[in-house]
C-alpha cells in the first residue's frame, strides 16, 4: 500500500522557498516594452520599470526580473518632454513559485493616453484616434494642394494676362 503525500502548499509561510540560493523560488516577471513605429521619437526614451516600487534597469524589448513568488505591483511609463511621463499603466500580477509571468507593454499613440501592460498580446492605444488624426490631415493637405493648384491660372486682382 502506498502512502499518498500531502498537497503541495506554494503559498504557505512555513515552507521553505523552492530555491535556497535565491530565496525567490525561481520565480520571474518578463515585460516585453513596445513602442509603434509611427511614435519613433518614443525609442529615443528609454521606458521607466518598476516592481513593488523598485526601479528595474529597462529598455525596449524584453526584461526579465526574477521576484520572490507571491503578487506584485508593475508600474511602467516613459519619460518624455510634454508630458513629462508617456504611457502609464499599471498591473498587478501573481507570480507562483519556478514560473515567468508574460507581461507586455504598448507605449500609446498619442501622449496623453495611459499604455497597455497585461499578458500579451496588447494593442497599441489611440490606434483609432491616430488614425483618424492622420487621415483629417492628409485631407487638408490635399485640399491645400488643390486649392493652390487651382488658383495658379487664375490672373491676380485687377491683373492681365499676358
Amino acid at each position: 500500500m502506498a502512502v499518498q503525500a500531502p498537497p503541495f502548499l506554494p503559498f504557505s509561510p512555513s515552507l521553505p522557498p523552492d530555491d535556497p540560493v535565491h530565496g525567490n523560488g525561481g520565480a520571474s516577471i518578463a515585460v516585453t516594452l513596445r513602442y509603434a513605429p509611427i511614435a519613433f521619437l518614443l525609442g529615443m526614451f528609454p521606458p521607466v520599470l518598476e516592481i513593488d516600487g523598485h526601479r528595474v534597469p529597462a529598455s525596449w524589448g524584453r526584461v526579465v526580473q526574477p521576484v520572490a513568488f507571491g503578487s506584485h505591483r508593475v508600474h511602467v511609463h516613459v519619460p518624455y518632454l510634454v508630458p513629462s511621463r508617456v504611457g502609464v499603466a499599471e498591473a498587478t500580477v501573481a507570480v507562483p513559485p519556478g514560473r515567468t509571468v508574460e507581461l507586455e507593454y504598448r507605449a500609446p499613440l498619442l501622449s496623453f493616453l495611459r499604455g497597455a501592460l497585461g499578458p500579451p498580446p496588447q494593442q497599441y492605444p489611440g490606434a483609432t484616434g491616430a488614425l483618424i488624426l492622420l487621415i483629417v490631415t492628409m485631407v487638408l493637405g490635399f485640399c491645400a494642394c488643390a486649392g493652390l493648384a487651382l488658383s495658379a491660372g487664375e490672373p491676380a486682382q485687377g491683373g492681365l494676362y499676358v
